[in-house]
């Protein structure tokens, strides 16, 4: 039903668009003004998985129906801008893979994206040798998540630099 391709650079402005929407018009329902000031600051477009080809696109026919990857970087969540960033690379085996930036596109919800990006990062983290994979997990995207077979481990609140904070869930699925 669905197609993947790896996303490039010349993706950005139309992958910029759906975070955006989904950030929105998905977050948006659930947070208030000041949360969703903090989400757009933890979350967004990071360069590098696209520069690692990390970084998946999905397609119903030729629209951008939903978006995310994996990485071999320290880097748990976040996009260009957010702090605390680390391009550190991970040990297969010793570290968890990062499962990272999924977004789905609010017209096609709960129909399988998620899941379908999820199945794409995860055995491709496998094929890397990671044993485990880690994502950063936000009320949105919690469920989904728990129905896959990830468990909370920690629960925090991400403080923007303007003061705002927003509950998100570090999460962690074992894949052997």
């Amino acid at each position: 039903m669905f197609k993947h391709r790896l996303a490039t650079s010349e993706d950005i402005s139309d992958i910029q668009v759906l975070m955006d929407l989904s950030i929105k018009k998905l977050l948006g329902k659930i947070l208030n003004e000041n949360q969703l000031e903090a989400s757009y600051e933890s979350m967004g477009l990071d360069n590098q998985l696209i520069k690692d080809r990390t970084y998946f696109l999905i397609f119903k026919d030729n629209l951008l129906v939903g978006s995310g990857g994996y990485s071999y970087r320290r880097t748990l969540f976040g996009g260009n801008h957010t702090p605390n960033r680390s391009d550190e690379m991970l040990l297969p085996g010793k570290d968890a893979a990062k499962i990272r930036a999924m977004y789905t596109h609010p017209e096609w919800i709960r129909q399988g994206i998620g899941s379908f990006v999820l199945r794409l990062a995860e055995d491709a983290s496998k094929e890397m040798g990671f044993d485990r994979c880690e994502l950063m997990a936000t009320l949105s995207g919690i469920l989904l998540y728990e129905k896959k077979g990830y468990k909370v481990e920690e629960e925090i609140d991400y403080k923007s630099k303007a003061g705002n904070s927003v509950p998100m869930y570090k999460m962690i699925k074992s894949l052997v």
